[in-house]
């Protein structure tokens, strides 16, 4: 029993600490942080599509976006009504320990403190079926990638669910091809029309299984406009997908134009031989996103 304890005791000795109250102030300023401000990755997309959008009208839609984010983050406000529903994507290193509380309880009480003390909407139902809400955007849905080292990294996207409601998935057949998933995208994309709030940002998750395919789609919302995917061949995807999305005419707020999509982030991941699945999760024009170190 002794040479257990010294031995627990030697673990933590060399495991970094991150504190339930640090992860706390970290979810609350993430939240209030994403909603009040842009990343400016979107704001400089909005600013190169304003410049290559061939409409008139698609041009004042996107110079408005431009505006409404300005003030929003100068007043501090909500970019958007619908402050969305806090997704976390959270990087653990294995070792890093955390005292004081669990995780998942930090993380939603930090939620609630973001969206009470940044007089953000809450909008998250306890029940999908009875309705009654919460009262505090809680809880939040929370993904955890355990990691080397000892570093504890938060992802936070806000999603709002007029986009969040066009998104679509489909168990495709090996046979169906790259036809199949180009031509799965784009349709979704056409059914979606303004109903997104578009410019959007089209997630697509390929491969894994159902829930992995949906989990990717979600993922790649993450990453900034214009970072292509690693692979070659993906990237390659993801531009002939762009072209083919903005050639679809829906435009900025569906109003027509140029501009239906801001950009195409593909995330793929090995799958079963008698599998093709597909994912693809819509982003509305406040792609919201953000990143705390602990």
């Amino acid at each position: 029993m002794d040479k257990y304890k010294r031995w627990n005791r030697r673990v933590d000795s060399i495991m970094r600490e991150v504190t339930y109250e640090q992860i706390v102030n970290a979810v609350k300023i993430l939240c209030m942080d994403a909603n009040y401000h842009l990343n400016n990755d979107v704001v400089l997309a909005f600013r190169d599509a304003i410049r290559k959008e061939q409409s008139e009208v698609g041009k004042e839609v996107l110079n408005q976006l431009v505006q409404n984010a300005e003030i929003a983050a100068t007043e501090k406000v909500p970019m958007c009504q619908d402050t969305g529903m806090a997704v976390f994507f959270v990087e653990l290193g294995q070792e890093c320990h955390i005292t004081g509380g669990s995780l998942y309880d930090a993380i939603n009480e930090g939620i609630r403190e973001g969206y009470r003390d940044g007089y953000l909407r809450s909008s998250i139902v306890q029940d999908p079926l009875q309705r009654k809400n919460t009262g505090d955007n809680t809880p939040g849905i929370v993904h955890v990638e355990l990691t080397e080292g000892e570093q504890c990294k938060i992802h936070m996207t806000a999603k709002g669910f007029g986009s969040e409601n066009m998104s679509r998935l489909k168990m495709l057949k090996p046979a169906d091809g790259i036809e199949a998933v180009k031509g799965f995208v784009l349709e979704t994309v056409q059914l979606a029309g303004p109903n997104a709030c578009p410019p959007m940002v089209v997630g697509v998750g390929l491969g894994g299984n159902f829930e992995k395919a949906a989990y990717l789609a979600k993922k790649s919302l993450l990453r900034p406009i214009g970072e292509k995917n690693r692979r070659e061949d993906i990237a390659n995807l993801e531009q002939e997908l762009i072209e083919k999305v903005n050639k679809l005419g829906i435009g900025p707020q569906g109003m027509g134009g140029t501009t239906t999509a801001l950009d195409v982030h593909i995330e793929v991941f090995a799958t079963h031989i008698a599998g093709l699945p597909i994912a693809v999760n819509i982003n509305c024009h406040a792609s919201r996103h953000k990143t705390a170190h602990l």
